[in-house]
């Protein structure tokens, strides 16, 4: 019962995430039904209802004649849509059918109990109709006595017409209401079943638990997907107060706390494809730890399509590789960015072999020396599944942030990106979930509270807030030690 019940709320949510497939799908439906129904020729309908007796003398004889009758009026019913009276009809009523189309026209139906015979003609000409059944009426009442009549010139059966022959004053098809209803539901039904086919057939991560299950690592975080984000990336200025900038703040909480006893200082970031966000989350987690009071150091290994120095601003034209093959010293191509502990080692001069390169003993001893340099270390690294570069600056971290896009990257190609991670014994830490679809209620529970807190700062005077600042700076934030004065203290 509990497995049906979940496989049940699994088909829910399919037809949930997928519901303009079902709406698409009525509207076509109903467009359909519309369509036809107005193609559609009027039709009309006449009858004529008989009434079919016998002569009897008493009770006993009139019970068994009504047997008699019922059991006749079956035949009659068959007779009506005969072809010898169809012959007879159109011989004396030229309405230009054929016999057969006659035949077609005419429809029979009994009362079950009764004498009662009806019968009906369907045209699209309302004139033609009525003068069908009247045709028929009396060619029928004809034939019933000529196949009645006894040799001896007597007839047991009698046959009135107790109704019509009429027509209907408006067509009885087509029927708007009734078309558009059945098309209606039709639709609904067709498009549950395409949305729930859409669902089982779409392999895309749709939400954090498919990416669990799928990586078999922990969710360190679920960033919200902003309009905005692409114009301004970094969680600094307006953006800092955006449920995004607080979402990167959950998550370097996480983070830290991942496994207390073994914290990881270097940490690798990156993803299964090119473009699910790692450089943009790289950065703003960087910026994230700064602000708590860590000192950070942001290191771009993505040799092959650098775009750490494009968010922030920096030049790159010297950097890792240019450290790497000894052109230059560490300290002297290290970048502070803005007024917090946060410094930026670009990707520098762009190299024929960046696998080979990042996995030298130069990237070795440089990534043992930045750890003694700096409280973490935050690398940002290639695409796993494009090229090895990831793996191999990953086998040399403390631990990897696997990143994926909502909607983009399949469970597939992120289990993939999973196993080659797990294949060198590389730590993964967790994944994050970004551009994620974060529902309304949560995002205006997350604006309420902002606003509140924001109102709440604002009431602070201005010398209690200039305190708070001070000792801020002086202890640290959460008890960290203030290292600012010695963030310029890299290996040379």
């Amino acid at each position: 019962m509990g497995a049906l019940l979940m496989d049940l709320l699994r088909q829910l949510r399919h037809v949930r995430r997928h519901w303009w497939v079902a709406l698409v799908t009525v509207m076509v439906a109903l467009g359909v039904s519309a369509f036809l129904t107005v193609r559609a020729q009027p039709r009309y309908v006449a009858s004529v209802t008989f009434f079919v007796t016998t002569p009897s003398t008493g009770v006993t004889d009139a019970y068994q004649g009504g047997l008699f009758l019922q059991q006749r009026v079956k035949s009659y019913a068959d007779l009506l849509s005969s072809d010898r009276l169809a012959q007879s009809v159109v011989a004396e009523t030229p309405v230009g059918l054929t016999a057969d189309e006659v035949q077609r026209r005419v429809s029979t139906s009994t009362e079950t109990g009764t004498v009662l015979l009806r019968a009906s003609v369907t045209d699209t000409d309302q004139t033609r109709a009525l003068r069908v059944t009247e045709s028929l009426a009396n060619k029928f009442v004809e034939l019933v006595q000529k196949v009645e009549t006894t040799p001896e010139g007597k007839t047991p059966i009698k046959i009135e017409m107790v109704s019509g022959p009429r027509v209907s004053a408006n067509p009885v098809s087509p029927q708007p209401v009734r078309n558009l209803t059945l098309g209606g539901l039709v639709g609904l039904i067709l498009g549950i079943g395409l949305a729930i086919l859409r669902g089982v057939a779409d392999v895309r991560l749709r939400d954090a638990a498919g990416l669990q299950r799928a990586t078999g690592s922990p969710l360190l975080g679920e960033i919200p997907f902003e309009a905005n984000a692409r114009s301004a990336p970094l969680i600094v200025g307006d953006a800092a107060t955006s449920a995004r900038a607080e979402a990167v703040r959950k998550l370097r909480t996480n983070l830290r706390f991942v496994d207390v006893h073994e914290p990881a200082r270097v940490i690798a970031v990156t993803s299964a494809l090119q473009g699910e966000g790692k450089t943009t989350l790289s950065c703003n987690l960087a910026i994230a730890l700064a602000e708590a009071g860590w000192r950070v150091l942001l290191v771009d290994a993505d040799l092959r399509r650098p775009k750490v120095d494009d968010y922030l601003g920096l030049d790159a034209g010297v950097g890792l590789t240019d450290v790497l093959v000894g052109d230059v010293k560490v300290g002297d191509v290290v970048q502070r960015w803005g007024d917090k502990s946060l410094l930026v080692l670009p990707s520098g001069s762009a190299p024929p072999n960046p696998s080979e390169l990042l996995g030298s003993k130069a990237m070795s001893d440089l990534l043992l020396a930045l750890r003694e340099s700096a409280d973490i270390v935050i690398i940002d690294t290639a695409p796993l599944l494009a090229v090895t570069d990831g793996v191999v600056v990953a086998v040399q971290a403390d631990g990897a942030l696997l990143v994926t896009q909502q909607g983009r990257t399949s469970r597939t190609q992120v289990a993939a990106a999973a196993r080659s991670l797990h294949s060198v014994s590389v730590r993964l830490l967790g994944c994050v979930l970004n551009m994620a679809k974060v529902a309304k209620a949560e995002a205006y529970q997350y604006e309420a509270y902002r606003v509140v807190a924001s109102t709440a700062e604002a009431s602070v005077p201005a010398d209690r807030a200039a305190s708070g600042r001070h000792s801020a700076t002086a202890d640290g934030v959460n008890g960290i030690p203030d290292h600012t004065q010695e963030l310029t203290r890299l290996p040379r």
